[in-house]
């Protein structure tokens, strides 16, 4: 019997209907002006469109003109409502959202579930928004043509986390996919700071310097870092801002990272 894990945030981070998400889609995607193509790795924000929308599109933009096809996504965010120890995979054969059905790459999966890299946990996949809120982008650029593996990653050390990138790795037609935000709920310009501080430390690769207060997918982000200045691989950070620039208030307000890895 086929497995779905249904769209947990569809109607709430996103638009639930399928022809204004696909415009929602289509007038953020506009907005980019991008000059690095086919990254390896891409870090991007997961809040709601109206917030972190934006600045999801400017690393997006890298693949509106693929060099190259895209046939699998390996996705690690941070777990928001359920905490666990380790990695999390879906048992779920399809993930949906109102565009449509993403396959999840079981055969990918097997090796690093029987060195128990990872483990089947559902329930911590079942609300969790930062990996579903990329599936959209994902689908808008890729028409569908890939399968996914999504991870939730919990409590545990960052180099577990490059271990499993190791694996997964893949060659060009593989895009690993850190789904984070950056520092939560400062004053406008503390956030500036926090978040320009936390950006020098990804570009310079220094992954120890980050901590709670940098992102919350801290753990995802170290593990790629590792795993990067491993390969000499270059960053660039292609949008930096915070809610306070796109859609709230500046008393309380998240920060958003779009960075690529080449």
């Amino acid at each position: 019997m086929t497995s779905i894990r249904k769209a947990a945030v569809a109607g709430t981070f996103y638009p639930n209907d399928a022809s204004e998400l696909q415009a929602c889609l289509d007038t953020l995607m506009h907005q980019t002006d991008v000059d690095i193509k086919h990254p390896k790795a891409i870090i991007a924000p997961h809040a709601g469109y109206i917030y972190s929308g934006p600045v999801a599109a400017s690393i997006y933009g890298c693949f509106v003109e693929p060099t190259l096809p895209i046939n699998r996504v390996v996705l690690l965010g941070p777990a928001h409502s359920v905490a666990f120890h380790g990695i999390a995979a879906s048992s779920a054969d399809f993930f949906t959202t109102p565009l449509g059905k993403i396959a999840v790459d079981h055969d990918s999966l097997q090796p690093i579930i029987e060195h128990e890299l990872v483990k089947y946990f559902d329930l911590a996949h079942d609300q969790e928004h930062c990996l579903e809120v990329q599936l959209p982008f994902l689908q808008r650029l890729f028409n569908g043509n890939f399968k996914i593996i999504p991870l939730v990653v919990g409590d545990t050390n960052p180099s577990h986390v490059a271990k499993v990138l190791r694996v997964l790795w893949g060659d060009p037609a593989t895009l690993i996919v850190i789904s984070s935000d950056l520092s939560h709920y400062h004053d406008y310009a503390t956030a500036k700071r926090l978040d320009q501080q936390t950006t020098q430390s990804i570009e310079q690769f220094h992954e120890e310097e980050l901590d709670y207060e940098s992102a919350c997918g801290r753990l995802p982000i170290q593990g790629l870092l590792k795993v990067a200045k491993e390969l000499d691989m270059q960053c660039k950070t292609l949008d930096l801002r915070n809610s306070g620039d796109t859609a709230g208030s500046h008393d309380r307000v998240v920060g958003y990272g779009a960075y690529a890895f080449y």
